[in-house]
Formats: structure tokens, sequence, C-alpha cells
């Protein structure tokens, strides 16, 4: 029983960031847009239009923007994802408005996960006024929330009738491939140390609620009628590629403003973002896939086509997870 084992959360007071960490203050900015030692602010892997032949022509200080654009991208879709996905579905859970059985352990945890994703949301704005206030790049006045416009409309196109279901579903994808994402940065000492360091916090408090959210789903799926499972199982593919594919409008504003012209511009979307790096895909959501087919997920007839439909080969990561 979840209660019996404590739960992933069980050492919450003692090990969670809004209970135990530090603010992250920014160190010295050297030149106006680099970190110390001459570290970046973002990795240059983790930005596709880089290597653009349009964009390899800009300026040095305007590629550097183009970098730190990207960490306001990514800091502020989390501020955004936190609140209005995780939070969201957490307040049903912690309140017992989920439509599930659940025992008081589980609705503890969630209002834990609460008040970590509000910490993770205030934290993640900070650093990023923060970057703001030292390079003189000021964050651009965009919606970072496309990521969750397309999580919601996935849930409406597949379960227009179970609004609440959906919003489930989506908390359990994006807080089981989180980690994986949040886990590309702290190994990689090319990055400013605070970035990574926050990147660290974050991920840590991520990994709990990776283990109580694939707790919930084989329960959420346990307690699914054989009526919505069908229509569940063709959701969660869609589900977690509109978690990794990328939110492209504030990558087209951002190249703009690293002066190309608006057409410019879209031909580098057109050409960075036109496909997914499948070998990613597969690495960061492979956790995800497992916790799918441990649930049953697959047991159900077009679960995997439904998967190989969306360039997640459940059958490879099955596999991988085997070694």
């Amino acid at each position: 029983m979840y209660a019996d084992a404590g739960g992933p959360l069980a050492q919450w007071y003692q090990a969670a960031g809004v209970r135990t960490g530090v603010r992250r203050v920014l160190g010295e900015v050297e030149d106006g847009a680099a970190g110390e030692d001459g570290t970046v602010f973002f990795p240059a892997q983790l930005v596709p239009h880089l290597g653009h032949e349009a964009v390899r022509e800009l300026p040095p200080q305007r590629r550097t923007e183009l970098t730190v654009r990207q960490l306001y991208q990514f800091l502020l879709s989390t501020t955004h994802l936190e609140t209005r996905i995780v939070n969201r579905a957490a307040e049903l859970i912690a309140t017992g408005r989920a439509g599930l059985d659940l025992p008081a352990a589980v609705r503890l945890d969630a209002f834990k996960v609460y008040c970590d994703e509000g910490y993770h949301a205030l934290y993640s704005l900070d650093l990023a006024d923060q970057i703001a206030a030292a390079t003189a790049i000021p964050i651009p006045d965009w919606d970072y929330g496309g990521l969750v416009d397309g999580l919601v409309a996935a849930g409406r196109r597949l379960l227009p009738d179970e609004p609440r279901l959906a919003e489930l579903l989506q908390v359990v994808v994006f807080e089981t491939l989180i980690t994986a994402v949040l886990n590309e940065l702290p190994g990689d000492r090319s990055v400013v140390s605070t970035v990574r360091e926050l990147m660290r916090d974050h991920a840590r408090d991520e990994g709990r609620h990776h283990r109580f959210f694939a707790m919930f789903f084989h329960e959420l799926w346990a307690q699914l009628s054989r009526s919505l499972r069908p229509r569940v199982a063709r959701l969660m593919p869609v589900l977690i590629r509109g978690c990794l594919d990328w939110d492209t409008g504030p990558v087209r504003s951002s190249l703009q403003l690293a002066g190309l012209h608006r057409h410019t511009a879209d031909d580098v979307v057109r050409d960075c973002y036109g496909e997914a790096d499948a070998g990613r895909i597969q690495d960061i959501c492979q956790a995800t896939v497992r916790i799918c087919r441990s649930a049953g997920v697959f047991d159900v007839p077009g679960a995997e086509e439904a998967f190989a439909a969306q360039g997640l080969a459940a059958q490879g990561l099955a596999a991988q997870g085997r070694r």
C-alpha cells in the first residue's frame, strides 16, 4: 500500500527544495553576456537554430543573445507548465476531486507537489529576472504558454467529455518527462554555475515527483473503465510528443530580435524544427513509456500503433529498459 511504503515524498519536510534550499544568486557577468570564466547561459547544442547558416552569419553578440533568450524560454515555459498543468491537477488530487478512490497519503503528497511547483515557478522567474538585469538582455514580452495550450488542445480533442481525466493525464506525462530534460544541464560545466545549480535543485524535487506520478498513474489506470482505456491509450503518446516538441513562436521572434528578416526567421524555424530529434526524444521519453507499459496501456489493442504514429518506438524503448 502507498501509505505503508511511506510514499516517494515521505522525506519531503527534510529534503524538498522549498523547505531546505537556498536562493540561487547569479555571480559575476562578464562582457554583458557571459558568466564566470566565460561560461554560457545555455548550451549551444540545445539551441538547434544556432547551427543554421543564416544564424552563423550573425555577430557574436547577437548569437549570445539568442542563447540567453532560449534560457528565458525554458525558464518561463516552466513557470507556465508548473502552475497551469501540474498545480491544476495536483489540486484536484489533493482536494479529493480527481474522481478516484485515493488514500489520504496520496492527497497529502499532492499538496507537497503543489508547494514544490509554486516554488519552482518562483525561482525560475527569479533567475530569468536576475539574468536580464545583469546582461541587459531583456525578457521579451511573449506568451510562454504555448506548450500548455498544446496539451490542453490535445485533451479536448481526444477526451472532450472527460476534461478532468485529461488534466490528470497531462500532469502524469509532464512530470515523468521533466526530470530527464532537467538532467541535460547540471553536468555541463560550460554553463553558468548558477543555472546548473538551479536545474540540479529542480531535478532533485522532480525525481520525487516522477515517482509519485508513476505510482499515481498505475492507480488511475487501474480505476479506468474498459471503455475509457482505449481513448487514454491514444492520448498518452500525443501528450508525450506535445511536451517534447518545440514551441517555435518564441524562437521565431527571438531570431527577428537578433536581426533576421521575418521570412528568413521562418526559413530557419522550418529548417531546424521541421523534424524532431528522434534520438533525443527516445532518450527523454523512455521512462514515461515504460510507466505506460507497466501500468497496462500496451495491453490495449492499437496502443503500440498509437505510440508509433507519434514517433515513439515503444518496443525499442521496452528493450532499452530491460538492458
